[in-house]
C-alpha cells in the first residue's frame, strides 16, 4: 500500500469499515419479499439513513420506488463551483441459496484466510463502505472537493427497474458530472480495473400446460404428453451441441477487444471440475462479454422426495438472457419468447411472461473523468496501470442514467473480484481490495476536482 498520509487514514479507517459492513451484512436485506420480511430491508435503508446523516450529508431520503422496494439518497454540498459526483451501491443481496453449503453464516460477517465472508460483501454492501471510507479520509485531509450524491439502491438484484422509474420520474435528483458505480470489481485482485461493457438482461418465465390434471404414469404414460418432459425439450433448444447459446434470430458471434482471460484461469476462478469442458466457441472473454448467454435459473416440478409416479399436467422454468452491448434487450426478449413458443413439441401450450429486463452498457473510456480515474487507481495500486475490461452481468440503472443524463461521465468500480464468489455461497470480499478501491476513490475525487477547476 502507498504511505502517503491518505493511504495511512484509510488504512486506520479499516476497523470501522469491518464494524459497519458487519452490520450491514447481518440485514437479510433480500428483496424477495416472498421468501424474506421486508422488515429486513426497511432496517438495512434506516441504517444507511443513519449513517449519511452522520456524515452531515443533507437531504437524506428514503424513496418509495415503483417497485415496491427503498433507495436511500443523500446530498453533500462541496465547494461553491465544484463539480458534483454521484456514488451508487445497492444493499439489496441475492438469496444466500444452500445455507449448509455456507462454512460460516451468510449473514454473519466472519474473517477466515485473510478474506471477510458474509452475504453482500462484496456485492454491493461493501460498495457502500467503499464509498463512506472515502469521503471520511478525505474529511481528514481538507475536506471533500466536489458535491457528493449518494444513492443506495433497495431492488438491483431482483432487476425490477424500481430505481431506473424513479430517477425517470425526478431526473434532477440524481444529475451529476460524474458517476461512480460502486458494483464491478477488478478483473483479478490486485489488477486495478475499470469495467468498459456490461452486458443486459432479460428474465423471462415460461409455463408448459399439456393436461388438465396429473395422470397415472403406468396408466396413461407413453401417449399421454408430460409437460415436464416438454419443458425440457424447450429449454435444450436454447443452447447448440457445444454449449452455445441459440436463440432464434439473436446474434452470437461477436468478438471482444482487449484484456483477456486465459481459460486456465477461467476455469480455476469457476471451480470447473476436472474433465469437464467448457461451453462454447470463441475467447473466454468473447464468451463473457461480448456474446449472449442463457441460464435457467429454476425449475418448478415434484422434487425426488415424494414425487409420485405421474404425468405431469404442467411445469414452468425462470429463464435468464444476458445480452452483450449492441443488441436491445426487448428486442431480446421478444426473440426468447419466439423461440421458446416455437421449440415447443407435441403441440404443448406454452405461456410466456416477462418479469425483469435491462439494456446493456458501454461506457466512454475516453472521457477525462477516465483520466483522473487512472492516476488515482495507479497510486493506489503501487504504480501498476488500469486495465479494461467487461462484465457479464448487468445493472439496469447504467442505461437509465446515461440517457438521462447524456454529458455525465459514469465508471464502473467494485469489489467484485473472482475470488469473491458473488451470487454463490461464500461470498466474500478482500479486506485489502475494499482498502485499495477507498483509497482510489478519494484520490480520484480530488484528482477530477482539480482537473475540473
Amino acid at each position: 500500500m502507498p504511505d502517503s498520509p491518505l493511504a495511512q487514514t484509510v488504512a486506520a479507517l479499516q476497523p470501522r469499515a469491518r464494524a459497519e459492513l458487519t452490520e450491514l451484512v447481518a440485514f437479510k436485506s433480500v428483496a424477495d419479499f416472498a421468501q424474506f420480511p421486508k422488515s429486513e430491508s426497511e432496517a438495512a435503508a434506516r441504517w444507511i439513513v443513519d449513517a449519511l446523516r452522520a456524515e452531515d450529508f443533507q437531504d437524506v431520503a428514503v424513496l418509495d420506488t415503483p417497485d415496491g422496494t427503498q433507495s436511500v439518497y443523500g446530498f453533500l454540498p462541496g465547494p461553491a463551483g465544484a463539480p458534483t459526483v454521484l456514488l451508487y451501491a445497492h444493499y439489496d443481496v441475492q438469496p444466500p441459496l444452500d445455507e449448509d453449503a455456507w462454512i460460516s453464516p451468510p449473514f454473519e460477517l466472519t474473517e477466515r484466510d485473510g478474506r471477510w465472508y458474509g452475504r453482500g460483501t462484496a456485492d454491493c454492501k461493501g460498495g457502500l463502505i467503499m464509498h463512506l471510507t472515502a469521503l471520511r479520509a478525505l474529511k481528514e485531509h481538507g475536506g471533500i472537493p466536489v458535491n457528493v450524491k449518494v444513492i443506495a439502491e433497495g431492488s438491483e438484484e431482483q432487476g425490477t427497474g424500481g430505481l431506473e422509474r424513479y430517477a425517470e420520474a425526478h431526473p434532477e435528483l440524481l444529475t451529476a458530472d460524474a458517476i461512480i458505480i460502486g458494483d464491478s470489481g477488478n478483473f483479478r485482485a490486485g489488477v486495478p480495473t475499470v469495467t468498459a461493457t456490461l452486458r443486459g438482461m432479460t428474465m423471462v418465465r415460461v409455463q408448459v400446460d399439456t393436461l388438465e390434471g396429473n395422470l397415472h404414469s403406468g396408466q396413461f404414460g407413453g401417449a399421454a404428453p408430460d409437460a415436464l418432459a416438454a419443458l425440457i425439450r424447450i429449454l435444450d433448444s436454447l443452447r447448440a451441441e457445444d454449449g452455445s447459446t441459440t436463440v432464434h434470430g439473436l446474434p452470437a458471434d461477436a468478438g471482444w477487444e482487449g484484456l483477456q482471460y486465459p481459460e486456465e484461469d477461467f476455469r480455476k476462478d469457476a471451480k470447473v471440475l476436472d474433465g469437464v469442458e467448457l461451453i462454447g466457441t470463441g475467447s473466454i472473454a468473447d464468451r463473457l462479454w461480448a456474446r449472449p448467454a442463457v441460464t435457467v435459473l429454476g425449475i418448478d416440478c415434484p422434487p425426488v422426495v415424494g414425487a409420485t409416479p405421474s404425468v405431469h399436467a404442467g411445469a414452468r422454468a425462470l429463464v435468464s438472457l444476458r445480452v452483450p452491448p449492441g443488441t436491445d434487450a426487448a428486442e431480446a426478449t421478444e426473440l426468447l419468447a419466439a423461440h421458446l413458443e416455437g421449440a415447443a413439441p407435441w403441440g404443448a401450450r406454452v405461456a410466456v411472461e416477462q418479469v425483469g429486463q435491462g439494456q446493456p452498457f458501454r461506457a466512454d473510456t475516453s472521457s477525462p473523468a477516465y483520466a483522473s480515474m487512472a492516476e488515482a487507481l495507479r497510486e493506489a495500486y503501487d504504480g501498476k496501470e488500469m486495465q479494461t475490461s467487461g462484465l457479464g452481468g448487468s445493472i439496469p440503472l447504467c442505461n437509465t442514467l446515461a440517457g438521462l443524463y447524456p454529458d455525465s461521465e459514469i465508471l464502473l468500480i467494485g469489489l467484485s473480484e473472482p475470488e469473491a464468489q458473488i451470487h454463490a455461497v461464500n461470498e466474500s470480499v478482500s479486506p485489502e481490495e475494499l482498502e485499495r478501491l477507498s483509497l482510489a476513490e478519494a484520490l480520484f475525487l480530488r484528482g477530477y476536482a482539480e482537473s475540473r477547476r
